[in-house]
């Protein structure tokens, strides 16, 4: 697919960062010599188009009603997912997970137009060992919202698959990061 070839481009261009030792600090507070900013094609139009049609490709087939995942790495993945399939016919709404609950309001972790029962795909842009989207997860279960699965645009390879299969769910990427890694 043309369009997938050019996220890969985008990504490997813009967000993909190397360091001959390891430097970045990732969320789970390992170090490592890999570090994928994937804001830096979320957040600009093209890029988020080309993700957003790819992660749509990937979830449609699971038929869910709605698509996010912890705030922030997730919230533009899930809305150019919501215009996309709504360019399809086939509208997958958003939402969005509070790392913490509103202290004011209503109190609500899960920000969108979901009902419980409904089939949610949780996203991720970069996924390494699975514990922000467990976290999603979580958040989603209890909301009584019927989680299909797991779908990150760049898998790091270093533990996510095994640990959401652990809590019974499958993972999607779009990427591994051997993958980003490679030749172009």
């Amino acid at each position: 697919m043309l369009e997938r070839e050019k996220l890969r481009k985008l990504i490997k261009e813009r967000a993909l960062k190397v360091a001959p030792e390891p430097v970045f600090k990732l969320a789970s507070g390992k170090l490592s010599r890999y570090y994928v900013d994937l804001k830096q094609v979320t957040f600009d139009p093209e890029g988020a188009y080309l993700t957003g049609k790819a992660m749509y490709e990937l979830i449609k087939d699971c038929g869910p009603d709605g698509a996010g995942g912890l705030t922030l790495g997730a919230d533009p993945i899930a809305y150019a997912v919501s215009f996309v399939s709504l360019m399809d016919g086939n509208p997958v709404k958003p939402f969005v997970v509070r790392k913490e609950p509103k202290d004011h309001g209503t109190g609500r972790l899960i920000e969108g137009l979901l009902k419980e029962g409904e089939r949610v795909a949780v996203l991720e842009d970069v996924i390494t060992t699975g514990g922000s989207a467990l976290k999603a997860v979580r958040a989603c279960r209890e909301a009584g919202l019927e989680v299909i699965g797991v779908f990150a645009v760049v898998d790091r390879e270093e533990g996510a698959e095994e640990n959401l299969k652990k809590e019974g769910l499958p993972l999607y990427a779009l990427f591994k990061l051997s993958e980003l890694l490679g030749p172009p």
